[in-house]
C-alpha cells in the first residue's frame, strides 16, 4: 500500500462528548484505518460538547473516505464536515498579477496610463527591441499547453490542465523571479498552435511549452524555434533530461564510472525519451538502447515513423532486438520514462555491478524502488516519497533566469549542458551518496547557480 501524502491532507470536523477519551478516540481510528494523523485542533469547547478538527494525510481520495467513515464510527462522534486541503488550495486559483508600481495621485496616473504612457509606447515602435526594457516582456514566460499529455492524467484538456499550469508558473515566480503565466488553448491542432503562439509571442520573453503530446510537440517547438526571437523550450523534453543528466553524473561519480564507457538503456521514446538520448550523447554516452512497446528500436524494424527512425538511426550500435527485459542485461543504467511496472527486481539483478536506476514514470514508476534498490548502487525515481527525486523544478527555472537575463534567443546544447553540470555541482563532495545525488528543490542556490551558467553559455 502507498504511504499517506500531502497531496491527500484531508481536515474532518466532527462534534465529540466534552470527556478525557474522546480526542484519543480519534487518534486511535485515524491510525487505525492508515491515515497520518497531522493536526488535532479543538475549535470550539462546550460543557458537554467539543468541536474537533481533525487533520490527516491519506493515500488517495477513497482512503480519505474510509479514514473519515472510522472517526464518524467512534462513539459518540458525529462528522460535522469535510475539507479536502488541496482543494482548499486551489480555491480561486493559486496565483494573481500584482502592481509593480504605486499608482496614488494624480502624477501616477500620467506617468503610468496617459498620457505618459504614449511617450514609452512611440519609442518601442520606432525601436521594438525595447519592448524587452520597457515592458514585462523582460522577465515574462508564457506556459503554454493543450492538455494533451498531462503527467500521470494523459489528456485531459486545456480547462483540466490549467492547474498543473498554474503551480508552474507559481515555481518560476518562487525559484528565479520570473513572472510566468498559463496559457491553455482549446485546441490539438499543430498549425493552429504555432499560429496562435507565434501570434501572442510579442508579450513574452520565452515560451515553456508543457504537457504537449508527443509526436506534435516535436514539430510544434521546432517551428517555434525557427520563427520566434525569444528562447522556445519544451520543459517535459529538455527540463527533463538537463535534470537526468545531472543525477546521472552524481550517481557516476558514487559509482566511480565515467559517461564514455556505460551502456544505458532507455525506456521510452516519447518527448523525454528523445531529449534524454540527445543530451546524453552531446556529454558523451556512445552506448544507448531505446525502447518502446515492442521492445529495442533498431534499423530495419518496420513500421517506424520519422521520430523512432531518428532514434534507430543515432542510437543501439550493435543492433540488439528483444524485449525490454532482454536488453537491459549487463547495462550500467536504466532510465525509464514510459510506464508503470515493466521490471522486477530479478531485471534489475541481470545488470552490470554498481548499476543505476531511473524508474521516472509518475505516480507508479517503471520498477518498485524498494525491490531496485536491493540489487541497484543507485536508484532514482520522480517521486516526493522516495530518495533522489528527478524534479524538473531544478532546472527550468533557473534556465530561464539565465536566458532571460541574457536576452537569448536559441536554446543549445550548450545552455542545457551547462545547466546539468551547475545542478550536479550544487551537490557537494561531502553530501554525495548514494541517497542524495541531486539537491533539494528548495535549496535556494540552485536556481541562482543554474541562472548564471546559463547565462554565461547563452553569452
Amino acid at each position: 500500500m502507498a504511504s499517506p501524502s500531502p497531496g491527500y491532507g484531508i481536515t474532518v470536523r466532527v462534534d465529540a462528548p466534552a470527556t478525557s477519551g474522546a480526542t484519543s478516540g480519534l487518534v486511535a481510528a485515524v491510525g487505525g484505518a492508515g491515515g497520518a494523523l497531522t493536526a488535532l485542533d479543538i475549535v470550539e469547547s462546550h460543557p458537554d460538547q467539543i468541536v474537533v478538527d481533525v487533520t490527516f494525510d491519506a493515500t488517495d481520495a477513497d482512503h480519505g473516505t474510509t479514514v473519515k467513515d472510522a472517526l464518524a464510527k467512534v462513539p459518540g462522534v458525529t462528522v460535522r464536515k469535510v475539507s479536502d486541503r488541496t482543494f482548499l488550495m486551489h480555491l480561486g486559483g493559486k496565483i494573481e498579477v500584482t502592481s509593480k508600481v504605486p499608482i496614488k495621485h494624480r502624477d501616477d496616473l500620467s506617468r503610468a496610463y496617459t498620457p505618459g504612457v504614449a511617450r514609452v509606447c512611440q519609442a518601442i515602435a520606432e525601436n521594438p527591441e525595447d519592448a524587452r526594457r520597457l515592458t514585462i516582456k523582460r522577465n515574462t514566460v508564457a506556459v503554454v499547453t493543450d492538455g494533451s499529455a498531462v503527467l500521470g492524467l494523459g489528456n485531459i484538456g486545456p480547462a483540466a490542465a490549467l492547474p498543473v499550469m498554474e503551480g508552474k508558473a507559481m515555481l518560476f515566480k518562487q525559484f528565479a523571479g520570473v513572472d510566468a503565466w498559463p496559457v491553455c488553448l482549446d485546441t490539438q491542432d499543430t498549425e493552429e498552435i504555432i499560429s496562435i503562439v507565434k501570434a501572442i509571442a510579442p508579450v513574452y520573453g520565452g515560451i515553456n511549452l508543457e504537457d504537449i503530446a508527443a509526436p506534435r510537440c516535436f514539430e510544434i517547438e521546432r517551428r517555434l524555434r525557427e520563427d520566434l526571437d525569444i528562447p522556445v523550450f519544451h520543459d517535459d523534453q529538455h527540463g527533463t533530461a538537463i535534470v537526468v543528466l545531472a543525477a546521472l553524473t552524481n550517481a557516476l561519480r558514487v559509482v566511480d564510472k565515467t559517461m564514455e564507457e556505460i551502456s544505458v538503456v532507455v525506456s521510452g521514446v516519447g518527448a523525454a525519451g528523445h531529449a534524454i538520448i540527445q543530451l546524453l550523447q552531446a556529454e558523451g554516452v556512445s552506448t544507448i538502447i531505446a525502447c518502446d512497446r515492442k521492445g529495442a528500436v533498431h534499423t530495419g524494424r518496420d513500421g517506424m515513423d520519422k521520430d523512432r527512425q531518428w532514434v534507430a538511426d543515432h542510437t543501439n550500435p550493435g543492433g540488439k532486438t528483444g524485449s525490454l527485459c532482454e536488453v537491459l542485461e549487463g547495462a550500467d543504467v536504466f532510465v525509464g520514462v514510459s510506464g508503470p511496472n515493466l521490471l522486477d527486481g530479478d531485471d534489475i539483478a541481470t545488470m552490470a555491478d554498481d548499476a543505476i536506476v531511473f524508474a521516472l514514470a509518475n505516480p507508479d514508476p517503471e520498477v518498485d524502488p524498494v525491490e531496485a534498490g536491493k540489487h541497484a548502487a543507485v536508484v532514482a525515481t520522480g517521486r516526493s516519497d522516495f530518495p533522489n527525486q528527478i524534479n524538473n523544478v531544478l532546472a527550468f527555472p533557473g534556465f530561464f533566469r539565465g536566458m532571460l537575463d541574457a536576452g537569448a534567443r536559441d536554446i543549445t546544447q550548450k545552455t542545457m549542458l551547462a545547466a546539468a553540470e551547475a545542478i550536479a555541482d550544487s551537490v557537494s563532495d561531502d553530501q554525495r551518496n548514494s541517497s542524495f545525488i541531486v539537491p533539494s528543490v528548495f535549496d535556494p542556490d540552485v536556481a541562482t547557480s543554474v541562472a548564471t551558467a546559463v547565462r554565461e553559455a547563452a553569452q
